[in-house]
């Protein structure tokens, strides 16, 4: 069981910036990878961004021109800046951490992004 509680959340106007950031209970470099979703209200969870062991990145590709996801190995957390949001990014985003390939992973508790018009 990994534990990962995230922060940074929070209300910002249209084509503003926020970053996030999710501690990890374990050395993040041991994970199989890590990752950001997010699920809109009535929307399905999606994949956001995602970050392997090795640091290989993966991204939604709406989102690849605006979302930076990063590791910082002092602090232990995996972060993701947001840049330029739109309204149609609001949503609870969630760290996801998985310890292996086949490891379904475990789940944050979610921070609120909400973004206005």
């Amino acid at each position: 069981q990994v534990l990962l509680v995230e922060s940074g959340g929070g209300t910002v106007q249209a084509g503003g910036s926020l970053r996030l950031s999710c501690g990890v209970s374990r050395n993040m470099f041991s994970l199989h990878s890590m990752a950001w979703y997010r699920q809109a209200p009535g929307g399905q969870r999606e994949m956001v961004a995602q970050v392997s062991r090795t640091g290989f990145k993966t991204y939604a590709d709406s989102l690849k021109d605006r979302f930076i996801i990063s590791r910082d190995s002092d602090k232990n957390t995996v972060n993701l800046q947001m840049n330029n949001l739109k309204p149609e990014d609001t949503a609870v985003y969630y760290c996801h951490a998985r310890t292996s390939r086949i490891d379904s992973g475990s789940w944050g508790q979610g921070t609120q992004v909400t973004v206005s018009s």
